[in-house]
């Protein structure tokens, strides 16, 4: 197979995983709890939850983004979306003032496109860019690519899906479905206490 047939074969099967979008009922809260708890069991403190956090990516401008990013912050926040998830959509805007109330150094978010590729056509970025626009997220905003796709999102299997990662590249906690600016804050805040 050509290295661009298994790429290909790559964002298709990696978009058929994040067809799924999580919202936030009571029991999906519930459920998202259970998850998380299970997945953090294996992993002891200090190590890392996903294989690698090692990438080199692109930003929504076209700027050039590695995992370097992480040793900006104490604290980054991978928020992973979709253009036609609507729990992702409602919860832009928290994240996007939750951006602005933190010191840069302190922490940081960061967006993952979900079903926007790196070399997407103009109307697409022009969508996602307008979605952001829209929502008030005006933090960095990352397109998908074989790299950010194999260090984070291979276990992904529904958006939106967020990572805390330490300045060390260090997988924190994952949390699958969307919440409210107040318990996102919750959640940082008891990171940058530890």
């Amino acid at each position: 197979m050509r290295k661009i047939d298994k790429i290909s074969l790559l964002f298709i099967v990696a978009a058929a995983l994040l067809t799924g979008c999580a919202g936030t009922t009571e029991k999906e809260k519930v459920e998202s709890t259970v998850t998380q708890e299970a997945e953090k069991m294996p992993a002891s403190k200090g190590e890392t939850a996903a294989a690698s956090t090692t990438f080199e990516a692109q930003d929504i401008e076209g700027n050039a983004v590695s995992s370097t990013i992480f040793s900006e912050a104490k604290l980054t926040m991978v928020n992973v979306w979709a253009t036609y998830c609507n729990p992702c959509l409602r919860e832009m805007p928290g994240l996007g003032e939750l951006a602005e109330e933190y010191e840069p150094e302190t922490f940081q978010i960061i967006g993952i496109i979900s079903d926007v590729q790196e070399g997407a056509d103009q109307e697409t970025l022009d969508l996602a860019s307008a979605l952001i626009e829209q929502t008030g997220a005006g933090y960095t905003h990352l397109l998908l690519n074989e790299s950010l796709y194999l260090s984070l999102l291979s276990d992904v299997t529904a958006v939106p899906t967020t990572f805390f990662i330490d300045e060390n590249g260090t997988v924190l906690d994952t949390v699958i479905g969307s919440m409210e600016k107040s318990a996102w804050e919750e959640k940082i805040n008891g990171f940058l206490e530890e």
